[in-house]
C-alpha cells in the first residue's frame, strides 16, 4: 500500500472478495532532495490510516539500501552514459516484483497484489481496460513466474470507478492525487535530482541542424531526444534536441521537425526480455516506445545477436531515445515483452 487510492482500492476489493489481505509499506526512500521534500512520511500515515480503515493488519518492509543501490545507483550511471533510463521500470524489475514479493513470500503470504493497471490472463499481461492508466509499459521486465504470484484487481476498472470505490467506501486516500515525477522520490524535477545526486555539471555548445552555435546547456547528460523545454535558446522557432556528443559535451538541436535526425523508421533494442518466451513469428505485433505513446506496427522483427534485437516499423517514430524502453505487443493487448533502445 504506497498511500495512494489505487492501491486502498486494490485492498478493499480484495477484502470483500474473501481474501486475508495484509497491508505493507514499502519504505524505499525518505530523503529530500535539492529543498523538495520527500512525501514518504503522509504516504505511510495515509496508507496506515486506510489499513485501520478496512482493519486489517498493517506492516513496513524497509528496502531504502536496495533502492538506491539497484534503481537510483543504475539509473544515474545510464544518464552518465547519456542514455535515459525509466525508473519506474527498474523498480518494477528489482524492487516491487523480485525483492517485495520474496519478502512477502517469506513472511508468510501466498502472492502479493498491487494497484497497477493492468490484466492478468492465464498467466499472460494484458492492456489495462481504461487504456489512459494502462501501466504494462512499466511491466513488460517482470517475470512470468512474478506474475503467477501476483493479483492486479484494478485491471478491469477506470480511474473514474476506482475513485468512485474509495468515496464510497469514505477511504481516507479517495481525493488523493497521483503521485508524479521519480518513482518513489518524488516531484523534483529529474535535472534537478541529476545535480544533487551528481554535482553541479559543465556547460557546454548547442549546436543547430547548419552546425551553427546556437546557445549553451547546463550540462549534456541532463537533456533528452526531443526535448524542446530547458534549452535557453531564444527567438526564433522551438528548438528539438536530436542528439548528445557526452566525451565532447555538446548538444545538437533542430528547428525543423522533419529532420531526419529526429526519426526512425527502425529500432535496435538490446537487454530483451520476454515474459512468456519470445515470439514464435506466427502473430502482429506493435511497439510503443514511451509511456503512453501511440503503438506503431512493427514489419520486421530481426534477431541481431543473443540479447539483440532490430524492428522494422511500419512508419517513423519520433524522438527514439536510447536507455528508455521498447514495449512489444501482439494486436490483441497482450504484452510480450521488450528491451533497452540503443
Amino acid at each position: 500500500m504506497s498511500g495512494g487510492v489505487d492501491s486502498s482500492v486494490t485492498a478493499a476489493l480484495l477484502k470483500q472478495q474473501g481474501y486475508s489481505v495484509t497491508g505493507v509499506y514499502m519504505k524505499n526512500w525518505t530523503a529530500s532532495v535539492a529543498g523538495y521534500s520527500c512525501s514518504w512520511k503522509t504516504d505511510f500515515q495515509d496508507a496506515k490510516r486506510v489499513a485501520v480503515q478496512l482493519d486489517i493488519p498493517f506492516k513496513v518492509y524497509d528496502f531504502e539500501l536496495q533502492y538506491r543501490q539497484q534503481v537510483v545507483a543504475v539509473m544515474l550511471e545510464e544518464y552518465r552514459a547519456g542514455r535515459t533510463p525509466n525508473p519506474d521500470v527498474l523498480c518494477n524489475q528489482e524492487i516491487k516484483f523480485k525483492l517485495f514479493l520474496q519478502t512477502a513470500l517469506d513472511d508468510g503470504a501466498d502472492m502479493i497484489a498491487t494497484g497497477h493497471y493492468a490484466r492478468l490472463v492465464g498467466g499472460k499481461l494484458f492492456r489495462a481496460q481504461d487504456s489512459n492508466k494502462d501501466q504494462t509499459y512499466f511491466l513488460y521486465r517482470v517475470s512470468a513466474k512474478a506474475l503467477s504470484q501476483t493479483i492486479m484487481p484494478l485491471g478491469t476498472y477506470t480511474k473514474p470507478q476506482i475513485r468512485s470505490i474509495a468515496k464510497h467506501l469514505n477511504l481516507a486516500t479517495a481525493d488523493k492525487k497521483d503521485s508524479q515525477g521519480i518513482c518513489f522520490i518524488g516531484e523534483i524535477p529529474i535535472a534537478e535530482f541529476l545535480v544533487a545526486e551528481l554535482g553541479p555539471q559543465t556547460t557546454g555548445p548547442i549546436i543547430d541542424q547548419n552546425g551553427k552555435l546556437v546557445g549553451t546547456h547546463d550540462g549534456a547528460i541532463l537533456y533528452t531526444i526531443g526535448q524542446r523545454h530547458g534549452l535557453h535558446v531564444g527567438g526564433g522557432l522551438p528548438y528539438y534536441v536530436t542528439g548528445k556528443d557526452i566525451m565532447r559535451n555538446k548538444i545538437f538541436v533542430t528547428t525543423d521537425l522533419q529532420d531526419e535526425q529526429l526519426w526512425r523508421h527502425s529500432i535496435d533494442l538490446g537487454d530483451i526480455h520476454w515474459i512468456n518466451g519470445p515470439p514464435d513469428g506466427t502473430s502482429r505485433h506493435e511497439v510503443c516506445v514511451r509511456y503512453r505513446s501511440a503503438p506503431v506496427a512493427i514489419t520486421g522483427m530481426r534477431k541481431l545477436s543473443r540479447n539483440r534485437l532490430r524492428l522494422t516499423l511500419a512508419e517513423d517514430v519520433r524522438a527514439v531515445t536510447a536507455g528508455q524502453s521498447a514495449v512489444i505487443y501482439e494486436a490483441d493487448n497482450h504484452c510480450v515483452g521488450g528491451g533497452l533502445i540503443v
